[in-house]
């Protein structure tokens, strides 16, 4: 059987690689998405105070600290029993939203968007974000890099640091917020409203005017009919920071809606021999494999799976995008996974206008941002939605509020089985008898998994398998002398 090797696989968070089986006749028979890294927070966790968590769990990335930092700060207001103030609340978002629309143009603009900007065929060393600063002009490229500089800068004056902050606390946050940081606030978020409208018109310009960009979008080959989860408040709206989590069916019919506390009840999870990440299912419908379809226990979690899972959005400039995409496309839910591209450009248009309604509304800047737990420590749960899925916090302690027990489902874990078959798809659809293996197709193959924006040092926690280490001991000519391994 022959064997094409993806490795490393580019543009994502972490570390990964594809492993595509040919039979004799030139076909796929199957593929492995092979995630090789070990992290392990959920272990070396246990025996901390609770209170460390927003600070420790933030470093498991530097790309979304903010995510966890807020995952974990939900989490400890369960485990306290605390409610924190109104104000603290509306701060809490409005910092998220700042990540939200930094991360979302990261994605969009370095690396997904070389794909469509730059093209999928291209030169591979010319599909980053210097190839779309290239295709694009440098006043594009200066925006870019000016959204994501001013917005770090929010993230700092409200969460203490640009990277891994330090505000939250269970009950609240660590410090108000003043009327002059208010009328900076308000002023990038405006920015960011006109930024985000832009980048939507870079995607009517560039992908959905191009022919052959929507036929790929609308071919089979990126098509998959799955359940999908997401976030949503109390009209079935999108929501990031808070609510209840609804998932809806492969017909978009709604499946289940569940509060962070009872996830347990909801979703399970799956372990295989070849990979360090979880796979999590449905328990209702129970592991079935890699296949689509209702019958699949399989869910998703991405800006596609938010806008599939929720009756509309809040804000209204995003609600006119969002009924746009399901015009355009055919109707809900839509499963074309490299539309989720298009989804998230919608949803950095929410965050920004969801970021400038926080940053009016007069209770923003109330002194009354901490509300002191009294109560025993015992179980707690947060969840907020991360850019790449649903993300859970569980923490379990003792009464002196030392962990026993900590669980992570991350935004990317939820999203691991229909990766795999995605890529699977993509590869079985592209690669045939006689076809030319050429560096553009890979491409194609890695595309499937790339619309996720997947994070792979996020997602590897637990110790489901035996971590594989190869040392090579060389001379000074480069000649092999010892080559020591385990489980290789």
């Amino acid at each position: 059987m022959k064997r094409i090797t993806i490795d490393p696989i580019t543009r994502l968070e972490g570390h990964g690689k594809i492993e595509i089986f040919l039979d004799e006749e030139g076909e796929v028979k199957n593929t492995h998405f092979v995630i090789p890294e070990l992290r392990g927070f959920e272990v070396f966790c246990v025996g901390r105070p609770a209170e460390e968590m927003p600070r420790i769990t933030n470093r498991i990335c530097g790309v979304c600290p903010e995510a966890h930092h807020m995952a974990a700060t939900k989490a400890l207001d369960d485990l306290y029993h605390v409610e924190p103030p109104s104000a603290a609340k509306k701060l809490r978002e409005l910092f998220y939203m700042a990540f939200y629309v930094t991360d979302h143009t990261t994605h969009f603009y370095a690396l997904g968007g070389p794909d469509f900007v730059v093209g999928p065929d291209a030169p591979k060393y010319e599909r980053n974000v210097l190839g779309v600063i290239a295709k694009v002009g440098l006043e594009i490229g200066s925006q870019v890099i000016a959204c994501r500089k001013r917005n770090h800068e929010v993230i700092k004056m409200l969460g203490g640091r640009h990277i891994h902050p330090v505000a939250g606390l269970p009950g609240g946050w660590a410090k108000a917020m003043t009327k002059e940081e208010r009328d900076e606030i308000e002023k990038i978020a405006r920015e960011n409203v006109e930024f985000a409208k832009f980048s939507i018109q870079i995607v009517n310009d560039v992908v959905l005017s191009n022919q052959a960009y929507v036929d790929m979008i609308l071919s089979d080959a990126y098509t998959q009919p799955i359940y999908y989860m997401g976030l949503v408040d109390e009209n079935n709206h999108v929501n990031f920071y808070d609510g209840e989590v609804r998932v809806v069916d492969p017909d978009g019919n709604e499946f289940c809606k569940y509060a962070p506390h009872e996830y347990t009840e909801h979703i399970a999870e799956h372990v295989e021999p070849w990979s360090y990440l979880k796979y999590p299912f449905l328990k209702k419908v129970g592991w079935k494999g890699f296949v689509p379809g209702k019958e699949s226990g399989m869910y998703c979690a991405t800006p596609l799976s938010r806008l599939n899972a929720a009756d509309g959005i809040a804000t209204p400039l995003a609600q006119a995008e969002y009924e746009r995409f399901y015009e355009t496309l055919g109707g809900k839910p839509v499963h074309h996974t490299l539309a989720t591209h298009w989804a998230r450009v919608i949803e950095l248009l929410y965050a920004a206008e969801r970021m400038l309604e926080l940053v009016q509304d007069p209770e923003i800047t109330d002194p009354n941002v901490r509300t002191i737990p009294t109560d025993t420590p015992t179980e707690g749960v947060g969840v907020v939605e991360a850019p790449r899925g649903t993300l859970t916090h569980h923490y379990v302690t003792d009464e002196r509020g030392i962990l026993t027990k900590v669980n992570l489902v991350v935004g990317t874990t939820n999203n691991y089985a229909p990766i795999t078959l995605s890529i699977k798809k993509a590869a079985s659809a592209l690669i045939h008898k006689g076809t030319v293996i050429t560096d553009g197709l890979l491409n194609k193959v890695e595309m499937a998994f790339r619309s996720y924006d997947p994070c792979f040092s996020c997602a590897t926690h637990s110790l489901p398998g035996q971590m594989p280490l190869e040392v090579v001991v060389r001379d000074a000519e480069g000649n092999v002398v010892e080559r020591l391994s385990q489980y290789i």
